[in-house]
């Protein structure tokens, strides 16, 4: 399938990564180390990180001893992430929406709402096919996404943030189905021509247990922050699913 959508020029863009790359570095580590012992896999787990970008994430994973592969639609990404490859941290450029592996990961992760973002409920079920299908018998997924329900409460509607010699000029507006983010870049005084608008779906925890259920996947845990509390469909800035492969 060839890739389309707005992420397409957007996660090439030298831009998406001065953005977003600014996350914070504790945080992402803390809560992996939390979410790693909360789910305690065995030692050498087989592990996949699904949307890795430039493979932040999974080099995280391969340092506290695990065996990592990430996948990411953007070849420029891929590109800079296997700069870090050993033996134990593998990565390619890969459609989520395509087959990939058949029963053999341990863990499957998707961190940082990196979801959502395609066009039609038949790509985002192959996606999770994908997944599923990746796992082994006793395989786990965990998927960390947006809170609908608070994004909609605390949307944001006009924002700039500055890095380097870099404005970000941002709107943000919703609609029934969807949450939208358009960004204009602002270089030494000069607007730039390009508008990168990013439009991520308004999934529901209910609409993730029937996703996952149609691909053989049974939720078992929600969590609404990065510290592993309790979700609240009103208060919790995030929904972080855990779910089990059926056993057949």
């Amino acid at each position: 399938m060839p890739m389309k959508g707005w992420y397409k020029e957007w996660f090439s863009s030298p831009y998406y990564h001065l953005l977003y790359n600014n996350r914070n570095d504790n945080e992402a580590l803390d809560f992996i180390k939390k979410l790693i012992a909360h789910v305690q896999p065995a030692p050498g787990s087989k592990m996949l990180d699904v949307a890795c970008g430039r493979g932040r994430h999974s080099k995280i994973l391969a340092e506290m001893g695990f065996d990592v592969t990430g996948i990411d639609i953007s070849g420029d990404s891929i590109e800079v992430a296997k700069e870090s490859e050993d033996e134990h941290l593998h990565f390619y450029q890969h459609d989520m929406r395509q087959p990939s592996w058949i029963n053999y990961f341990d863990f499957a992760f998707n961190f940082f709402t990196s979801f959502g973002y395609f066009r039609t409920r038949r790509e985002h079920d192959a996606a999770f096919r994908t997944i599923a299908q990746s796992l082994n018998a006793n395989g786990t997924f965990v998927i960390d996404y947006l809170n609908v329900h608070y994004t909609e409460d605390h949307l944001v509607k006009i924002e700039n943030k500055k890095i380097e010699d870099t404005i970000f000029h941002i709107s943000r507006w919703q609609d029934t189905d969807h949450f939208f983010k358009q960004i204009q870049i602002e270089q030494n005084g000069h607007l730039l021509k390009h508008l990168y608008t990013e439009k991520v779906a308004k999934f529901s925890l209910g609409d993730f247990t029937d996703m996952l259920a149609y691909q053989g996947m049974q939720v078992q845990e929600v969590f609404g922050d990065y510290q592993l509390g309790h979700y609240d469909v009103r208060k919790s800035p995030r929904m972080i699913i855990t779910a089990t492969k059926a056993k057949k």
